[in-house]
């Protein structure tokens, strides 16, 4: 056909244009169709070593440098992601490279472990449940997620969500505490103050829900060791709060470190592909938690790297941590048939997908100036401090030694916390600046310029010797009033960081009881990031506040609390024991066939001490008085698919506005199952004056009444069921109700 010259160069810029769709990067929609579509084009066009280039993540150097080896690689398209490199013009180096220099310009994602805080540091996560206010945790997040994402950062390795019921675990700090319930409230909390309603937005990143699954369930309290957790137990205490996350739309999972039943968790097809994609219908991606595909070696289901590699992917794993083994073997695996080409594209697709969520393909680089005034401004240091303040626990406070009067002439501040900048943020401190910290020294100075501050360190956390008793002593006899801050450093806890003992490390309990002994107004402020065995300070001292790591602005918080100008209304997340012998020691425990009971030696107890706990979960104190009253119930009996509002009446008796953590507590008296004797199931903080009542109303359904059975179905049965309302686990009131048959 001849063509005329009237129309070739219409042909001729159709052609370019043709051309320049190939080359320029598509509209990069929200619209989920848009983007699976976008993801199969990408599929096709990848090679085999492009695609294992996205499973691959790999950490940075010190200081958020990334490795000289990482920008060929990502020149070549051989790295999808990178932990730890941060900073905004570092990782927009390393994303430029990626994106202009590489055969399909996909961008890469850095994550980083932003636990609590990225540069302003807020309470330890334990210490943030202990709030009880789920508003206050997903705002820390969503100040955390602005502070990272102007660092380059778009992925944080947070919310830790494992339930733990045995104190010497380390990690026990990094998450909620011991009930499913409080821990489900929390992760959705966090992951929505992570993500928003779309982390594509330029102050927010994607969450990761870890360690799937029960990881927080090991052994002796012993970090990285064996769990052995029967199917009823897992989805009754450790997948509620995963599965909050899942419906909080969380965008990522991380597999854990432990073996689970025999099968370690970054090989587990139940966990990773059953319950989570199937049961559930996640469809972000996995991440092994640091070298745990490496792991299975030496966790002895893998012979060598190619098997691990192997039963990993397979079963689930999408994004390999640091260890290399899908890049070296998923090769040879696919050429012997142990793997197959739709294993690793549906991986891919899953990282592309949340990396298209993250808007990276649109907006793969972040504005370097906008940086140095999103981080650590005066609203986050004014959040952490309000935050901080919120989540201590007043344990004791006999005679009302606490608040503090402002007039006292002279205070002896003794402790080796309390002039400790390092351990004031605790554990997992993202980019935390040590010297951003402001100690209770400096909060007590600040707090009252006119009162003399005696200050003696007494001895080290960790110290054998009284060499400096003396001088506390004195400290202490020349003052009207003394603090003392003891407690652990940041490193006794967090990862790799059990303990066999709960008690005070080295000789600080002598030291409290050496001050003590001058007979001075004493007040014990606790710095630690588990439950500490502290029976004789409980006994002995008129006052104590438990303080946790509260972060950047602990200081200021502390002494906004110990002078009154914030009234305690923190509860405990995690039960006190009196003896770590007791441990694992949780408030919704099954009751057994022989209850305790002090009179019959033939009971569920023990010979040498109480069964019982030193302070319970849900337990703590304000410089008010609250009383709970006129439960009611709007119906006698519901049917099983029906729904019950409890109603009750909260009154501040005292002469202080406060806040008080209205817990409502349930107990299914007979069921096919042994069901727990109470378990959470609603709570509210609320703030009264004195004087002020306020009604509060819980709504009870399927959700709250069910639970699952021998068949591993979720079910409502009929019976009586007890309701329980109060300050705490244990001081409650109660009333029934009955669910009829079907």
């Amino acid at each position: 056909m001849k063509i005329t010259h009237s129309i070739r160069p219409t042909l001729i810029v159709l052609v370019v244009l043709v051309s320049l769709v190939a080359f320029v990067p598509p509209s990069r929609s929200q619209n989920p169709r848009n983007i699976e579509r976008e993801i199969n084009a990408l599929l096709t066009q990848m090679t085999l070593a492009e695609k294992l280039g996205q499973l691959q993540q790999l950490d940075g150097e010190a200081n958020g440098n990334f490795r000289p080896e990482h920008l060929e690689m990502a020149r070549k398209g051989l790295l999808g992601s990178t932990l730890n490199v941060r900073g905004a013009q570092k990782t927009n180096q390393l994303q430029r490279v990626a994106v202009s220099e590489s055969r399909l310009k996909i961008p890469l994602i850095f994550g980083f472990d932003v636990i609590h805080g990225y540069r302003t540091i807020f309470p330890i996560p334990l210490g943030e449940a202990a709030s009880w206010d789920p508003a206050a945790a997903q705002r820390s997040a969503s100040i955390a997620a602005a502070e990272s994402r102007a660092a380059g950062v778009h992925w944080t390795f947070a919310p830790m969500v494992d339930i733990a019921r045995d104190a010497r675990w380390g990690r026990i700090a990094e998450g909620s505490g011991e009930d499913p319930y409080l821990g489900s409230r929390m992760a959705t909390a966090r992951v929505r103050g992570f993500q928003g309603d779309d982390y594509s937005r330029s102050d927010k990143i994607v969450a990761c829900a870890k360690h799937w699954v029960a990881y927080g369930a090991a052994e002796a309290g012993r970090d990285y060791n064996t769990t052995d957790v029967s199917e009823y137990a897992l989805r009754e205490t450790y997948f509620p709060p995963f599965k909050a996350a899942v419906d909080a739309g969380v965008g990522t999972f991380m597999s854990a470190f432990n073996d689970l039943n025999g099968v370690p968790a970054s090989a587990n097809p139940f966990t990773l592909t059953t319950v989570l994609r199937q049961e559930w219908k996640f469809d972000g991606f996995v991440v092994s938690d640091y070298t745990s595909v490496e792991e299975l070696i030496k966790h002895g289901v893998a012979a060598n790297g190619a098997d691990a590699a192997r039963e990993a992917i397979n079963a689930g794993v999408d994004m390999e941590m640091v260890s290399r083994l899908y890049n070296k073997h998923a090769g040879e695996l696919l050429q012997g048939r142990q793997l197959s080409q739709t294993t690793i594209d549906e991986a891919v697709r899953r990282i592309l997908r949340i990396k298209f969520r993250l808007g990276l393909f649109d907006k793969p680089y972040v504005d370097e100036k906008l940086e140095p005034a999103a981080i650590f401004n005066t609203a986050n240091v004014a959040a952490a401090r309000e935050i901080a303040a919120r989540s201590l626990v007043l344990l004791k406070n006999d005679g009302n030694v606490l608040p503090l009067d402002k007039t006292v002439r002279s205070i002896a501040l003794i402790g080796p916390l309390a002039d400790n900048k390092q351990d004031m943020l605790g554990s997992w401190t993202g980019d935390g600046n040590m010297q951003d910290a402001v100690t209770l020294l400096q909060g007590l100075k600040s707090k009252v310029p006119q009162t003399k501050i005696n200050y003696a360190k007494g001895c080290e956390v960790n110290c054998d010797k009284a060499d400096d008793f003396e001088a506390a002593v004195r400290a202490a006899k020349e003052s009207d009033v003394v603090i003392i801050v003891v407690g652990e450093s940041a490193e006794m806890s967090g990862e790799a960081a059990s303990r066999s003992s709960l008690d005070l490390p080295g000789r600080q309990l002598e030291l409290v009881k050496a001050v003590q002994a001058t007979g001075k107004p004493t007040v014990v402020v606790l710095m630690n990031g588990r439950p500490l065995i502290i029976n004789w300070i409980a006994e002995n001292t008129p006052a104590v506040l438990e303080t946790w790591f509260a972060g950047s602005q602990a200081g200021n918080a502390i002494a906004d609390v110990l002078f009154g100008d914030v009234n305690p209304g923190g509860k405990l997340p995690a039960t006190f024991p009196r003896a770590v012998g007791q441990v694992p020691l949780y408030y919704n425990h099954f009751n057994t066939g022989r209850p305790p009971d002090a009179k019959n030696k033939y009971t569920s107890k023990y010979l040498d001490v109480d069964w019982k706990p030193l302070f319970p979960f849900g337990y703590g104190l304000s410089y008010t008085k609250f009383e709970i009253t006129n439960l009611r119930l709007s119906a006698p009996r519901i049917p099983a698919n029906g729904k019950l509002t409890v109603t009750v009446e909260v009154r501040n008796i005292g002469k202080r506005s406060g806040d008080e953590v209205v817990q409502l507590y349930i107990r299914d008296q007979v069921a096919s199952v042994t069901r727990p004797v109470k378990e959470l199931k609603g709570f509210e903080r609320v703030t009264l004056q004195p004087g002020e009542t306020k009604r509060i109303e819980f709504l009870l359904g399927a959700e709250q009444l069910g639970f699952w059975n021998r068949q591993m179905r979720f079910v409502v049965e009929p019976g009586e069921f007890k309701v329980m309302v109060g300050s705490n686990s244990e001081e409650l009131i109660e009333t029934s109700f009955e669910v009829l048959a079907r």
